[in-house]
C-alpha cells in the first residue's frame, strides 16, 4: 500500500495526535479526576495485558481480528440508534462490549505488529511504523474513553 511508505504518514500522525489530545482534554474535563485516573490505570494496565497475549500467543488472531471489526461497525451504529434512544443503560452495555472488542484488537494489533517485524526481518518501514503505532493508538483511546463512560456515568 502506497500510502504505509508516504512521506507525509508522521507529519500527519503527529498532527492527529495534537488534535485529538484537544479534543480529549474537554472530554477530561467532564470527569471527576479520580475517574479519569482509575479510567486510564485500567486503560494501562488492559492494554499491557493484551499487548503480552497478542505477541506471545501462537494462535492467528487475523480470524477473530475481522470479527472484531465487524462487532465494531454494529456497535457504532447501536451508539448512533442510543443518540435518539438517550438509554444510561444501553450506552453502559455499549460502553462494556466496546472495552472487550477493543482488548481483542489490541491483541490482534500487536500480534500484527509481530507478523510485520518478522516478515521485514526488523527493518520495518516508516509509514508501516506510523500505521500500526497508529492502531494502538487508537486503540488505547476508545478503551480509555470507554471506561471514562462505564466509571463515569456517576459524575
Amino acid at each position: 500500500m502506497a500510502y504505509k511508505n508516504s512521506p507525509a504518514a508522521l507529519p500527519m500522525f503527529l498532527i492527529y495526535s495534537v488534535v485529538n489530545g484537544f479534543s480529549l482534554s474537554f472530554i477530561v474535563s467532564l470527569y471527576l479526576p479520580g475517574t479519569v485516573l482509575t479510567a486510564f490505570i485500567s486503560s494501562a494496565a488492559l492494554f499491557f495485558v493484551m499487548a503480552i497475549i497478542g505477541v506471545v500467543i501462537k494462535k492467528d488472531l487475523s480470524g477473530i481480528g475481522r470479527a472484531l471489526i465487524g462487532a465494531l461497525v454494529g456497535l457504532i451504529l447501536a451508539m448512533i440508534v442510543n443518540v435518539f434512544l438517550n438509554s444510561g443503560l444501553f450506552d453502559y452495555i455499549i460502553s462494556i462490549v466496546m472495552v472487550l472488542v477493543f482488548a481483542g484488537l489490541i491483541a490482534w494489533d500487536n500480534q500484527k505488529i509481530r507478523y510485520v517485524y518478522e516478515e521485514s526481518n526488523g527493518q520495518v518501514a516508516t509509514g508501516w511504523a506510523i500505521s500500526l503505532a497508529l492502531s494502538l493508538y487508537l486503540d488505547f483511546i476508545n478503551v480509555f474513553l470507554s471506561f471514562l463512560r462505564i466509571f463515569g456515568s456517576d459524575d
